[in-house]
This record gives C-alpha cells, sequence and structure tokens, in this order.
C-alpha cells in the first residue's frame, strides 16, 4: 500500500458543501484541522481538499452544478465536549444543544455550522 493511502480510515467522510473555503475555517478553528491536500479549479474554488482532524482525515470539495450540496451528520469523539463546543459556537456554528450527560453514557452536544452539515460531539460521560 503507498504511503499516501496510509492516513485513510476505513470510513472517510465527503462533504460536498455550499462554501468550501468556508468549510476550511471552520474546521481549523473548531477542529484545529490541519490541511493534508488542497486542489482548486482555475477559478479558485476547491475541488478536492483533506484535511486532518484527529486521527482521521474530511475531504471536502465546493458544491457546483455538476455536483450539488449534499447534507451530512457527522460524529466527532473528543476528549472534552464543553472545549470543543465551545470552539465550534467562536468558529461560528450554531447550538443544537449544549453539553449533557446522556444515559447511554455519552457526554453530548450539538452544533450546525454554516454549511449547514450537523456535528455532534462526545466524550465519554465523567
Amino acid at each position: 500500500m503507498s504511503e499516501s493511502l496510509h492516513r485513510y480510515r476505513t470510513v472517510t467522510p465527503y462533504l460536498v458543501v455550499p462554501d468550501a473555503d468556508g468549510a476550511v475555517v471552520f474546521l481549523q478553528k473548531a477542529f484545529e484541522a490541519e490541511e493534508v491536500s488542497c486542489d482548486r479549479n482555475g477559478a479558485g474554488a476547491i475541488v478536492h481538499a483533506e484535511y486532518r482532524v484527529g486521527d482521521s482525515i474530511v475531504m471536502l470539495a465546493q458544491a457546483g452544478e455538476a455536483c450539488p450540496a449534499l447534507p451530512a451528520a457527522l460524529y466527532l469523539w473528543v476528549p472534552d465536549v464543553d472545549a470543543v463546543y465551545t470552539k465550534t459556537l467562536a468558529a461560528g456554528a450554531t447550538s443544537t444543544f449544549a453539553p449533557e450527560d446522556k444515559p447511554y453514557g455519552h457526554r453530548n452536544a450539538g452544533v450546525v455550522d454554516g454549511n449547514g452539515l450537523t456535528w455532534w460531539i462526545g466524550s465519554p460521560c465523567g
């Protein structure tokens, strides 16, 4: 297997969004995402980008006529839900629910980013 393929998990989310540049800014501010690659077309729009978030890669592209925006919900497992929730709000997300302990043993929060993507943030209770 080539070295470049080692960065992928079995399932890698691919987000097609109305504002790919805005999505990149959100990923970086909210989740400390690191750019792996970013390819743009002649007009400067992102046609394919990859950002590392923790141990995973998030792929994304600018929506267009040939590929419309797709709704998505992602679950992000983090060490501190409250801290990440606060960062997402500072990065421009809207809260759907504040951090709370759930009966199934997770502490969860929910936000929606500027592209309409739902992010559920979780960690173990306690």
